[in-house]
């Protein structure tokens, strides 16, 4: 019998070190990948994968919706491209209409994300990443939809290519994401799934993210803004 305590990690810094064990480093290096972080909760993660391997990262925004009569049940996500993914058998459960998903979706984007965009990013779009290739992190997949939105928002920025790394994956959505990037790297697949707090002993505060990109040389927003002060 597995010991629930062998599934978890230390912390962020310790699920960052396991994946770089699991990422075909050499390969996102010769690459020029542009780390992409899935969320503000996965910013102490590709802050450190991205350090490790010398690379830029970015963070591509999102925010969930809620079924109106259930707060706690998550029907959908939009992201900062407007991309949005939902679950159609929540939706049907629920007889929600399609107008109040992409309302809500709207209201998000414009009360949520661009505020994101503004205080994290200093107001910039999205970096354009065409042709780039992307190595998205994650800092644990147990539905997918977050991760699932991120890789339709790159699809249609028309990078190159897709590496998706998470530290947890829950077994039971593992070959349906592998059929969605070029390459999927994990360090510990999950059956029963539990929540994504439940395998990290500690974790850092979500709003500790603005000081660690501030720091950061590798997030790249920042870095731009940075050069133009010295030219």
């Amino acid at each position: 019998m597995i010991n629930p305590n062998d599934l978890k990690f230390q912390d962020e810094l310790d699920a960052a070190n396991k994946l770089l064990e699991a990422l075909p480093q050499k390969e996102l290096i010769d690459g020029d990948f542009v780390v992409v972080c899935s969320s503000l909760d996965s910013v102490v993660l590709a802050n450190e994968v991205a350090s490790s391997l010398d690379l830029s990262y970015e963070l591509l925004f999102s925010e969930r919706l809620y079924a109106p009569n259930n707060p706690e049940c998550e029907i959908a996500i939009v992201s900062e491209t407007e991309e949005i993914v939902y679950s159609s058998e929540l939706v049907n459960a629920f007889d929600i209409s399609l107008d109040f998903i992409y309302g809500e979706a709207h209201r998000k984007y414009e009360e949520k994300i661009l505020k994101n965009v503004y205080k994290y990013r200093k107001g910039k779009l999205l970096e354009n990443l065409q042709g780039r290739n992307i190595l998205l992190v994650d800092l644990g997949c147990q539905t997918g939809i977050t991760a699932l939105v991120c890789i339709k928002s790159l699809i249609n920025l028309n990078v190159k290519s897709i590496i998706y790394g998470t530290p947890l994956i829950a077994a039971d959505i593992l070959s349906y994401f592998n059929t969605l990037v070029d390459s999927l790297y994990y360090a510990k697949k999950i059956s029963n799934f539990v929540d994504v707090d439940f395998y990290y002993n500690s974790r850092v505060a979500v709003e500790s993210a603005m000081s660690i990109l501030e720091d950061s040389p590798h997030y790249l927003p920042l870095q731009k803004i940075q050069k133009s002060k010295e030219i």
